[in-house]
């Protein structure tokens, strides 16, 4: 394989690897090293089934069944379908996925490792992809912050809560997300995770709070969380942090979530149309799990 990065804060373009095929011992710790380096590669040109799909995914740790139980390959309760489609007035995916700063699974006890996404349409406006995908270095914010504040936050904790981002969601103008419901939110309760985590693959400090799903800063009076809140959200998002994936179709996308926030950008109308399949991977391989 062969690794072109971006040149910008993030991301890598891996050439020359069929994801069809089974990975080698040796091919996987190469990737598993890439994917802490860079934090997004995308693989091109691929052609996956479902079921080729989740045994990539789930080569890289535990795959997450959604606790929304939405829009779910049949068969494959592992494969999620995230799209704008509708056929006989029924959507065919998730179609507001993802589209705001965050980090996935922040909210689960055991948090995710990586996403894995396999574009199977992709819009076009006057010849440029449309619903890219955007990210942000945590390494990069972790290292920028002042001295100080590295010092005072260096052993506290952020509560995250699954609730939060899902009901944003569904504020926002067009939503089709149903109300959780009581036994959805109980089966995600609100979790804490210390604000500096130690990334298990580059073995350095990533900033581990977003926008999505941080609540508070546990060890805090609630008016100085929020403060502290809002500047670590105004930080992690600088533009010097950024990288854009642009979309083609067949593309393999996965990142870390340890390392990067996310972001899907919603420009394409209902008529133009974004079909996607995404597995979730927990971080398992690296953590130790813990009784609910």
């Amino acid at each position: 394989m062969k690794f072109i990065p971006s040149g910008q804060s993030l991301g890598a373009r891996v050439e020359e690897l069929d994801l069809s095929r089974p990975l080698s011992d040796e091919a996987f710790k190469t990737l598993e090293q890439a994917l802490g380096r860079y934090g997004v590669l995308s693989y091109p040109k691929q052609t996956l089934t479902s079921l080729q799909l989740k045994q990539f995914s789930e080569r890289f740790g535990r795959l997450e069944i959604n606790v929304a139980n939405l829009f779910q390959e049949p068969g494959l309760p592992e494969v999620m379908i995230l799209s704008n489609k509708v056929e006989n007035g029924k959507p065919l995916g998730m179609s507001d996925a993802g589209q705001d700063w965050h980090t996935d699974m922040s909210y689960s006890s055991m948090i995710a490792f990586t996403n894995v996404l396999y574009g199977i349409e992709i819009p076009h406006r006057n010849g440029e992809p449309l619903g890219n995908t955007e990210f942000c270095n945590m390494h990069a914010a972790y290292e920028d912050l002042p001295a100080e504040l590295k010092e005072q936050l260096a052993v506290m904790t952020v509560t995250h809560d699954f609730a939060k981002f899902w009901d944003k969601m569904r504020n926002e103008k067009g939503s089709t997300r149903p109300p959780l419901t009581d036994a959805q939110r109980k089966a995600k309760p609100p979790v804490s995770h210390p604000i500096f985590l130690k990334h298990p693959i580059t073995g350095k400090n990533v900033l581990y709070a977003n926008p999505g799903y941080s609540m508070r800063i546990n060890e805090l009076p609630e008016p100085e969380s929020g403060r502290i809140l809002a500047f670590l959200s105004a930080h992690q998002l600088q533009a010097k942090y950024q990288y854009r994936h642009r979309w083609t179709v067949g593309d393999v996308l996965m990142w870390d979530n340890m390392g990067t926030l996310h972001n899907a950008v919603p420009d394409y109308r209902l008529d133009e149309h974004r079909y996607i399949k995404r597995c979730q991977v927990m971080a398992n391989r690296y953590f130790e799990e813990t009784a609910a």
